[in-house]
């Protein structure tokens, strides 16, 4: 594995978790000096993921606090290693979840460093150096090259934000199932939040029928006629999914809340594919006669590899996809945290890291 033992390093302004209350407050700390591999991103706006609410409350165990949010980074570069190639001050960059692999496993050697075993992520991870990882929650960033992406000039940054994780973690499945850009294929959507809505303008975008299922029957207008689905199913409606039984080639389940797969698996035809990119705290029940009787399959994932996530975002640039977001001042990030465990948002919450000088905890 590479190290990197930098000699310098920035004070930086940031805001943080210091314990499982969760509550977020100014926090000033080092990042490294520019490494010959890196690059420093000037942070303008940083989106706010469901897992960063895990993380602050330490849901998980797994938190080493104080711990500083946010792998949905988009900025300004200021300053390129001399090994860079390919970046160069100036350029608009983004940082999704990914701030370390070993570089050489089959999957590193793959363009799937997403599944490295030694895999660092961008907060709360263990840098090459030791250090531990702080997030996009922050005024800058210094990041390995190999881990950062270009962001189209024609995307709106605050947009373009979450795309880095939500936008990531549906694209991939789709790409596995040579959904990107074939169309003709009669795609479903479970859930229509962070992820579920832009699941949504991938699918219209490449050319398919998307039905989208939720329990929500007051999203169908919202579905349809904002996110250009074609049908519209509410989960708990058993006439309507007895009616949408064998219609679905793929079918895609962002919901993080525990919910039964058997109704949703009897909606795809034989062969088809329940994709789950949700990550529910319990463990779902899997049942196995409409596997069996229907050559079924399914299947997780998480995010994508750096060169996949590039390829999203050129497409993104492409068919003008951004996230539909709520801009919020760095003060407003507790409340915004609350509003988010209470599924209040639409569809995403990303900080406007920029206003940091105006805008105090």
């Amino acid at each position: 594995m590479a190290k990197a033992t930098p000699s310098h390093t920035h004070t930086v302004s940031g805001w943080a978790a210091h314990d499982s209350s969760g509550k977020i407050t100014p926090y000033t700390f080092k990042r490294r000096e520019n490494g010959v591999d890196d690059v420093t991103i000037r942070i303008l706006y940083c989106g706010i993921c469901h897992t960063d609410l895990h993380y602050v409350k330490n849901d998980w165990g797994i938190t080493m606090y104080p711990v500083v949010p946010g792998h949905e980074i988009i900025g300004v570069i200021t300053k390129v290693g001399s090994n860079v190639k390919g970046f160069k001050e100036g350029d608009r960059a983004g940082v999704g979840c990914l701030a370390a692999t070993c570089l050489d496993c089959e999957y590193c050697r793959s363009d799937q460093e997403n599944y490295c075993q030694q895999l660092q992520f961008t907060y709360n991870g263990i840098f090459w150096d030791g250090s531990v990882t702080y997030g996009g929650y922050s005024t800058m960033i210094v990041a390995d090259h190999r881990y950062v992406v270009h962001v189209p000039e024609n995307l709106r940054m605050e947009g373009a934000a979450p795309l880095l994780c939500a936008g990531i973690t549906v694209f991939s499945p789709m790409k596995d199932h040579g959904l990107v850009e074939s169309g003709g294929k009669r795609i479903g959507v479970v859930g229509l939040g962070g992820l579920g809505h832009v699941a949504v303008k991938f699918g219209k975008a490449f050319g398919h029928h998307v039905t989208v299922i939720s329990r929500s029957a007051g999203k169908e207008w919202e579905a349809k006629n904002r996110l250009g689905a074609d049908e519209f199913l509410v989960s708990s409606d058993q006439e309507q999914m007895e009616a949408g039984k064998r219609t679905l080639d793929f079918v895609l389940d962002t919901v993080s809340g525990e919910h039964s797969l058997l109704p949703i698996l009897e909606l795809l035809k034989v062969n088809g594919t329940l994709f789950i990119v949700g990550a529910p705290n319990e463990p779902l029940q899997l049942p196995a006669f409409p596997l069996i009787f229907g050559k079924r399959t399914v299947k997780g994932g998480i995010i994508g590899g750096i060169r996949e996530t590039q390829e999203m975002l050129d497409l993104c640039g492409k068919h003008d996809i951004t996230c539909d977001v709520e801009l919020i001042r760095p003060h407003q990030i507790n409340q915004a945290l609350d509003r988010l465990a209470s599924n209040n948002v639409r569809y995403r919450f990303v900080i406007d890291i920029a206003s940091a000088s105006s805008s105090p905890l």
